[in-house]
């Protein structure tokens, strides 16, 4: 089943159960959805890929206004934002751990050979390619300078 298809499914049960927040949030995926497929270069389909990037882009929208409102004691439009964000963690693949994303990073960069903080633009583009939607961008950024840096 795509990634469209189980939205539409889910707003579909969402509708039956009356879960109004669940409800917003899965229209807002959908939305964002429908503004990728209009897009001039869009074949009428978005790939599972595109799918999972908006999916991320949301995800991180979510955390970070609820971060700011935890910041500016909010606690009501926090656990809002906090909400949302665990509906579309439910789409997400599961994330690595911090153990699990070092362990990847040292073999990717055994792989290509990057050995000193010189090699960090070649080494960042070959992890974030290959790492891409399992981990956050700054764990990743974090666990490559840690590798380059002691090796």
């Amino acid at each position: 089943m795509s990634l469209q298809e189980r939205i539409d499914a889910d707003i579909k049960t969402a509708m039956l159960a009356r879960e109004k927040d669940r409800l917003n949030v899965l229209r807002a995926i959908k939305s964002a959805i429908l503004l990728e497929l209009t897009k001039e270069d869009s074949n009428g389909v978005v790939s599972d890929e595109a799918g999972m990037r908006i999916l991320q882009k949301l995800h991180k929208q979510r955390t970070e206004a609820a971060a700011i409102y935890h910041q500016q004691g909010r606690a009501d439009l926090a656990a809002e934002d906090d909400a949302q964000a665990k509906v579309i963690e439910a789409f997400l693949p599961a994330r690595m751990g911090e153990a699990e994303i070092h362990a990847a990073v040292k073999n990717i960069l055994d792989g290509i050979g990057a050995k000193s903080m010189a090699d960090m633009g070649r080494a960042m583009k070959s992890v974030n390619e290959q790492l891409a939607g399992k981990a956050d961008g700054s764990a990743i950024a974090s666990a490559v300078k840690k590798v380059l840096s002691a090796g």
